[in-house]
């Protein structure tokens, strides 16, 4: 794979919960960090994931927002 993202993490996919349009997948990235991804449906479908499935969380950002209380 090639890819310009630099945010790359290897996980495995431990839930997948499918809505009318969009599709959430946990990817558990180890050490206790799970990343949830939003995609479609269609993108899901056409990647064949599977809990169990190896995947990886690419994060692309232009900005990164910071909050405080």
């Amino acid at each position: 794979m090639k890819i310009s993202a630099r945010h790359r993490f290897k996980g495995k996919v431990v839930d997948i919960k499918k809505g009318a349009t969009a599709a959430h997948a946990r990817i558990d990235l180890g050490n206790g960090l799970i990343l949830t991804s939003s995609i479609t449906n269609e993108a899901m479908d056409e990647l064949e994931l599977a809990v169990g499935s190896d995947a990886y969380a690419v994060i692309k950002a232009s900005d990164v927002m910071v909050a405080i209380d």
